[in-house]
């Protein structure tokens, strides 16, 4: 199963790396675009990362460095900061779309509907038994 795993998740870091993202700066510019216009709190994008990551703060220092996300203060609470995709975010991830699901069409385009939903059931119940 490990096996599996790893090299699945081998060919999405080897596409991602011609643009220089790692898998967790994706999947963070994935949230953020899924958020909208009103963005996102740290926390926010924490608990709906893939895979844990124990310093999201640093992964969107890199993010915001590149000048993909933007990250503000609210004007009523001056605690909470507000991260956002940024135009050029939107533009990279437009420019993965077609590869990414390339991608998932070779890794997985061969199992049935039924297959599919199964393997997603199976995702679903894996995913409820993790602790937080």
């Amino acid at each position: 199963m490990q096996e599996l795993v790893t090299e699945l998740e081998r060919e999405g870091v080897e596409l991602l790396k011609t643009t220089d993202l790692s898998p967790a700066q994706y999947n963070v510019l994935r949230i953020l675009r899924g958020a909208g216009p009103e963005g996102a709190t740290c926390g926010d994008v924490t608990s709906r990362l893939v895979k844990h990551d124990p310093d999201v703060t640093r992964l969107l220092d890199r993010l915001e460095r590149r000048e993909l996300i933007v990250r503000t203060r609210e004007a009523s609470d001056r605690r909470v900061v507000r991260t956002r995709i940024t135009k050029a975010g939107l533009a990279l991830l437009a420019e993965l779309d077609d590869p990414v699901d390339a991608l998932h069409e070779r890794q997985l385009g061969h199992l049935t509907e039924r297959q599919l939903g199964d393997l997603r059931a199976l995702v679903a119940a894996i995913r409820a038994r993790r602790p937080g």
